[in-house]
């Protein structure tokens, strides 16, 4: 197996390889860990647990502090929100520039050791899926990280096996992948607006654990988010999307059919909760009527269940240029350039 240049000495574990250079950084007499940075920043301390038992398995919080309890839950009640202090903006670009500097180090990570990571987003219309994976690709190299935002299947994908499609798409080696919705619509949207069959329905829940299950099995980290949003913090989002040209493009006819089906998504919801939310794969809730706090909470999670180590990558020495060797090039001034536009400012 190759990797990237600038990192060396791996070993075997949990059918990944992991990184051991000797040159990780936190080993300094006085510094960090990468463990004790995660917990300082606010990490679960049940993570640990499932780091240490594998690392495609997240750990199982206890159901008396999981986010999505049901005697809790928040997110499919009517305005039911306890109301979310906002997050102050310049705190939240400071910490977001931390935490946006600790993904690059987990993607070198990932890249290094041929880990392979798959983050599924789901949630209401409008819930900030789209805005919390924009920030965590913000810095990524695009080599090894990629969005995945399926259309409408084809009729050739609606005639296969209905994982066929997003199978194809998981995270090779080294790689991450984000899914901005997933085969999850089978449980949401399609169920909802009738867009399967009961029949399908009922197959896609029978089926779902055992292929994430399979995906854990096979060393693939999964992590799964649902992001909570308020119906009238929803509407609100919808509205504002109508008057605003660079964004009405997201404002659907499906969307606005989800407004009268606000209850029927909550049922939707907690029957996929009931069977998909397993020791594999669980479900990770983020309340997302603040749009700030919920890229914060995302990002800060997600790092907390990668077991990544900050890699120094070698030495870069620039070569000094040649001297020009007398080839005559033609005039610059009979390129074509575009207008100036930016000198009319």
């Amino acid at each position: 197996m190759c990797f990237s240049s600038g990192f060396r000495g791996v070993r075997r574990h949990s059918g990944i390889r992991v990184s051991l250079d000797n040159r990780t950084r936190g080993v300094r007499s006085g510094a960090p860990s990468s463990s004790a940075r995660l917990l300082s920043a606010g990490r679960n301390p049940a993570a640990s647990d499932g780091i240490t038992r594998s690392l495609g398995r997240p750990a199982r919080v206890a159901p008396s502090t999981r986010h999505h309890t049901r005697k809790t839950s928040v997110s499919d009640k009517k305005s039911s929100k306890k109301k979310q202090k906002r997050v102050d903006k310049k705190a939240y670009e400071k910490e977001l520039r931390r935490l946006q500097t600790e993904l690059v180090s987990m993607q070198q990570w990932i890249t290094a050791s041929g880990a392979r990571v798959l983050v599924i987003f789901e949630g209401r219309d409008a819930a900030g899926k789209g805005g919390a994976i924009k920030r965590v690709m913000q810095y990524l190299n695009p080599r090894s990280a990629r969005v995945v935002a399926l259309p409408r299947p084809s009729e050739r994908e609606k005639g296969q096996w209905y994982f066929q499609r997003y199978i194809e798409r998981l995270p090779t080696t080294g790689e991450i992948v984000l899914m901005d919705r997933s085969w999850y619509n089978r449980a949401g949207v399609e169920k909802v607006m009738g867009y399967c069959t009961d029949e399908e329905y009922d197959r896609f829940l029978a089926q779902v654990p055992t292929v994430e299950q399979m995906l854990v099995d096979d060393g693939i980290i999964v992590l799964k988010y649902w992001y909570s949003v308020s119906d009238t913090e929803q509407e609100k989002r919808f509205r504002s999307r109508l008057n605003d040209p660079m964004r009405r493009w997201k404002l659907s006819e499906t969307d606005l059919l989800s407004i009268t089906k606000w209850e029927d998504y909550s049922s939707a919801k907690d029957a996929m909760f009931d069977v998909t939310d397993h020791e594999a794969a669980p479900w990770w809730t983020i309340n997302s009527d603040d749009k700030r706090a919920a890229r914060i909470n995302t990002i800060s999670h997600l790092l907390s269940q990668i077991p990544y180590d900050r890699l120094d990558p070698d030495e870069v020495h620039f070569p000094d240029r040649p001297a020009a060797a007398g080839t005559v090039r033609p005039p610059i001034d009979d390129h074509r350039f575009v207008p100036d536009h930016a000198g009319s400012l």
